[in-house]
């Protein structure tokens, strides 16, 4: 079957395929100390048992405040700023370095921007820069490789898949995704990066799939049953969360749905008790901490701080 046919048939899915079963979901979420301001479009990570959340939208517009969530003292504390003021930029964790990828300016201009963080040192410094200018991105790590995907560009949505190796400082140029999507969210789970739904031309996609950078290659997976964007998508072992998110219905997305990489299911989980959008999904010790995000589709603003304890 040919490529375009199997994904005209994933649009064919009902958009709420999970959500009769959400109301019945397991796990537990739970209320933590909230940010110390609020935002959305943010990029987030954790390096031990500190998440950092940086750059993002907020009230005044795009922000480049950097702040440190403890998980075991449930407190936060400001740290040294972005060296640029960016929102729906990607954030990941490689060794005992925070890097910052890609994202708009205040101009919503897609930026090639790489910021690396020293922890320790309280202290930013630019990197090689992305090959392809954008924001609204997802990035993994492998293997102490951060992979770059879709976004938007300066001329719209992209398939891209760019591979930074940060002991090189130097990006390569990778097979694409099966098709263009910006405000989607990546896993890495096994050596392999699993990406779920975005949006294109203002439409949510169903589309999942996984990508082997060992071959270069990608396989589509079975679709995400909400299909939804701007969501926060956060591993913990095998399984894969997707939470929140916007466009198509007139609220945000309360819908949280796990994949499980074992046996490409999904299945309906407790769903959020303050649904967003743009929020940062992190886990740290089998937890998945949801922060900030809109509660209203488009320009709102959180300082929401939510665990979810998986079963």
């Amino acid at each position: 079957m040919r490529l375009s046919v199997r994904l005209a048939a994933l649009f064919l899915l009902p958009v709420s395929a999970a959500a009769a079963a959400s109301a019945s979901g397991a796990g537990r979420w739970d209320r933590r100390a909230p940010m110390l301001t609020e935002r959305t479009e943010v990029a987030g990570a954790a390096l031990d048992d500190r998440i950092y959340i940086a750059g993002g939208l907020g009230p005044g517009g795009a922000t480049d405040a950097v702040e440190e969530y403890d998980v075991s003292a449930d407190t936060w504390r400001t740290r040294a700023p972005l060296p640029a003021r960016l929102h729906h930029a990607a954030a990941v964790v490689v060794g005992s370095r925070l890097y910052v990828v890609g994202g708009f300016d205040p101009a919503w201009r897609p930026v090639v921007s790489v910021f690396e963080y020293d922890p320790a040192a309280d202290r930013w410094r630019r990197r090689a820069p992305l090959p392809t200018p954008r924001g609204a991105l997802a990035a993994a790590v492998v293997e102490g490789l951060i992979v770059a995907v879709g976004g938007v560009g300066p001329e719209g949505d992209v398939a891209v898949t760019e591979i930074y190796d940060p002991g090189r400082d130097r990006w390569a140029r990778r097979t694409p995704m099966s098709a263009a999507r910006d405000h989607l969210g990546a896993a890495s789970v096994g050596g392999k990066i699993y990406v779920f739904g975005g949006r294109v031309g203002g439409r949510n996609l169903p589309i999942s799939e996984v990508y082997d950078p060992s071959t270069d290659r990608w396989a589509l997976l079975p679709p995400l049953p909400t299909p939804r964007s701007g969501y926060g998508v956060a591993a913990v072992g095998p399984r894969v969360f997707v939470m929140g998110g916007e466009l198509g219905r007139p609220t945000t997305y309360p819908d949280n749905e796990e994949f499980d990489t074992r046996t490409r299911t999904w299945t309906a989980r407790a769903p959020m008790p303050t649904p967003r959008h743009g929020l940062a999904a992190v886990t740290v010790g089998g937890r998945i901490y949801a922060l900030a995000g809109g509660p209203r589709p488009g320009a709102s603003f959180s300082a929401v701080n939510e665990v979810y304890s998986p079963d």
